[in-house]
């Protein structure tokens, strides 16, 4: 594996063995943010790259589509010596990401990997939130989501079946602190961050006899999306800024990687120099009915004294990930 810190370049060391070399990979929304960060950790570790991202210069999905940051970044790449190749197309659409699948499979044989990041913010409280906002957000995130996993799911189910066994593919799928916490400003960002963690832990189990892993991180990072959010943190003078996306990167290139071959259906939280790992829900309590159905009285008075104790506010959402750390 090279020795380059993660953000420095891209260019391959051809005297090491680099994890993803001879693989391919699509990134989206990698124009800009973490999405470029991914794409050029990826190409760093030996992947040739499809750099997918729509252009659009609006957070919220406004302004004219630009092939201009798919192409910069994919110019990057190759210039530090990597293989890369920039696709515009919009995710949301689902023939466009079909395109963004065969685009990668015609130019470099076939699909190994597929980091969905492409997003969109429309902050609003839900008694003040438009339909518009809801489905704009909603089509980009979990869509968006979708469309590339189903092509890249057909993909890796066909080559499984034309070769008789298991093949070579991951997904790394973007969702959100947003969704575990709970963001009271963000309705749809969170009901479409929590849609992708069920996407993938659904894609997991549907994949994993054909050799494909899915897995879900809740990334922290100062973005063009989130610019606003950490406007009040302040960027170090010296070092890396903590809230830089080459903290999140490194994570997506082992998620990618072979040695993570065991990893599947996982959701992790990084940012900073910190992972942690999110454990499933648990079950805290189980009632039973004294006869063959609940009463409106029994469930009174079982459901009403457990709830009773609890801290005014505490929901099933887990507001302590936003004190994560690194120590």
């Amino acid at each position: 594996m090279s020795d380059l810190k993660p953000g420095t370049s891209v260019k391959p060391d051809v005297s090491l063995s680099l994890p993803l070399a001879g693989l391919s990979a699509i990134v989206t929304g990698a124009g800009r943010g973490l999405g470029r960060a991914e794409a050029l950790e990826l190409a760093r570790l030996g992947a040739a790259v499809v750099v997918n991202d729509y252009g659009q210069p609006g957070r919220d999905g406004s302004g004219e589509a630009s092939a201009a940051p798919a192409e910069q970044v994919a110019a990057e790449i190759r210039a530090a010596g990597g293989t890369a190749l920039a696709h515009t197309g919009d995710v949301s659409d689902f023939r466009q990401a079909g395109e963004l699948v065969e685009s990668a499979v015609a130019e470099f044989g076939k699909l190994d990997i597929l980091v969905n990041n492409a997003g969109i913010l429309r902050d609003r409280m839900v008694f003040s939130m438009t339909e518009q906002e809801w489905d704009a957000v909603i089509r980009v995130h979990l869509k968006g989501h979708f469309n590339t996993t189903h092509f890249a799911a057909a993909h890796w189910r066909e080559r499984s079946k034309a070769t008789g066994g298991p093949v070579y593919g991951r997904i790394v799928n973007t969702s959100s602190e947003a969704f575990l916490a709970g963001s009271a400003g963000q309705p749809n960002y969170a009901a479409a961050k929590g849609g992708i963690v069920g996407l993938t832990t659904s894609t997991a189990l549907a994949l994993a006899k054909y050799g494909v892993t899915a897995n879900a991180i809740c990334p922290r990072a100062r973005t063009r999306m989130t610019e606003d959010v950490f406007a009040g943190f302040e960027r170090p003078e010296n070092g890396l800024d903590p809230l830089a996306p080459d903290h999140v990167a490194p994570l997506v290139g082992y998620l990618a990687s072979p040695a993570a071959a065991r990893v599947n259906g996982q959701l992790l939280v990084v940012h900073g120099g910190m992972v942690a790992v999110v454990e499933r829900p648990r079950v805290s309590a189980k009632f039973d009915s004294k006869q063959e159905t609940f009463t409106y009285d029994e469930l009174d008075a079982l459901l009403t004294p457990h709830y009773a104790g609890r801290p005014d506010g505490e929901t099933f959402a887990a507001a302590e990930v936003l004190g994560l750390k690194r120590e």
